[in-house]
């Protein structure tokens, strides 16, 4: 694991398991989904411990505070401490019974087994 005082931000939220790939990383910065205290990223920008990075993907944002700048892609555990998450919980999910039948009501028809399939969402 090599640990420098500074590090460019694709590169750093990579390490530390933010996104799946650094080519990703860049791509979130070009698209305006990094904020380092406050302020777009561009992906060479620089980050350095106390500095606070916002990540806007998917269906939640992530807040965290760099706590020690990585550079090479870490493990969970190691990269878990690299970072202090601020985040907000996420929303809660809601939970839809998705097409229940009678216990020995037979096998569904082909109706109703379209009927479950458009439920779950298929």
């Amino acid at each position: 694991m090599s640990e420098v005082t500074r590090a460019r931000v694709d590169a750093w939220t990579w390490a530390v398991r933010l996104f799946p790939t650094r080519s990703a990383a860049g791509a979130a910065c070009k698209a305006g989904h990094v904020r380092v205290n406050g302020e777009r990223a561009k992906p060479a920008t620089m980050v350095v411990p106390g500095d606070e990075v916002h990540v806007r993907g998917g269906e939640r944002e992530r807040i965290v505070v760099v706590q020690r700048t990585v550079v090479k892609r870490v493990g969970a555990p190691v990269a878990v401490a690299c970072y202090l998450d601020r985040s907000p919980a996420p929303p809660p999910k809601e939970h839809i019974p998705a097409g229940t039948r009678d216990r020995g009501a037979g096998r569904p028809t082909k109706r109703d087994r379209r009927l479950i399939e458009r439920l779950r969402g298929h």
